[in-house]
């Protein structure tokens, strides 16, 4: 019975790992994706603008 023991533990973060990747792939796309997508470019808009003031105010 140790070869149970031993082998639980890898076959039960097997399963969650791979409950956890179906999860995420299922989570993409859809009906939100348009507004992620935006709110991930306005971060990105918002940060490249921080840089850039921070640059133009530094030289």
């Amino acid at each position: 019975m140790d070869y149970v023991s031993a082998l639980l533990p890898p076959v039960v973060m097997a399963a969650f790992f791979t409950a956890v990747i179906v999860t995420i792939v299922k989570s993409q796309g859809g009906p939100n994706k348009a507004k992620e997508d935006a709110a991930v470019d306005a971060a990105f808009a918002r940060a490249e603008a921080v840089r850039q003031s921070d640059s133009g105010s530094a030289a």
